[in-house]
């Protein structure tokens, strides 16, 4: 299983990382931690190099942010609302999430957009806040770049490690990447299942 979605990942080259990553922002449920790992493990193996991975992936998971943080910019509080209520099962967010999101935003700042970078569950929904805060736009790029460059040569640094372990290991390595991809299509299947919006 690994060896093929290494394949397909190769084949993709460094833009197919970009999209992929592009795509993980903007529907949360593709793990940037299996697309950076593997990328890690395609260094290792020599068909990829660390700084174009770091920069392609960076610029993906940046530009999906950006999206969101459109949509919070040009919609604004009163547009947003009805179109989360609509659609907030398969976002699996309702307004309440963005309303706690948007006060723990104001109340730390910038540097939030930052620092949610490394949390699985609010990194792509701090972009919402971000941008109904009229957050400047090169801020809030700047920001959210920086913090993905640091995640990204994490998720690829640890890939580069397991990759070592490969050969003596593979079945241990499949077992983390098709459990990760389970746990977290499970947990977005979980989420739309139970979602039930508050009165």
């Amino acid at each position: 299983m690994t060896e093929f979605i290494l394949r397909l990942i190769e084949q993709g080259g460094y833009w197919g990382i970009a999209f992929l990553m592009f795509v993980e922002n903007v529907f949360p449920p593709i793990p940037s931690e299996v697309i950076m790992g593997l990328g890690g493990m395609a260094v290792a193996r020599g068909s990829m190099t660390f700084w174009p991975l770091l920069a392609v992936g960076t610029i993906g998971s940046t530009l999906g942010n950006y999206v969101w943080f459109l949509v919070g910019d040009k919609l604004g509080y009163e547009r947003l609302r009805p179109f989360v209520d609509r659609w907030g099962r398969w976002l699996t967010l309702e307004w309440h999430d963005i309303e706690r999101a948007s006060r723990f935003f104001r109340r730390h700042g910038q540097w939030v957009v930052f620092a949610m970078r490394f949390s699985p569950f609010l990194r792509t929904m701090i972009s919402l806040p971000a941008g109904l805060a009229h957050m400047r736009h090169t801020t809030f790029l700047a920001f959210t770049f920086a913090g993905a460059a640091v995640w990204n040569a994490g998720l690829i640094a640890g890939g580069q490690w397991l990759s070592k372990y490969l050969a003596e290991a593979e079945g241990w390595i499949n077992g983390i990447v098709i459990g990760t991809m389970v746990l977290a299509l499970g947990a977005y299947a979980w989420r739309v299942i139970t979602w039930k919006p508050r009165e």
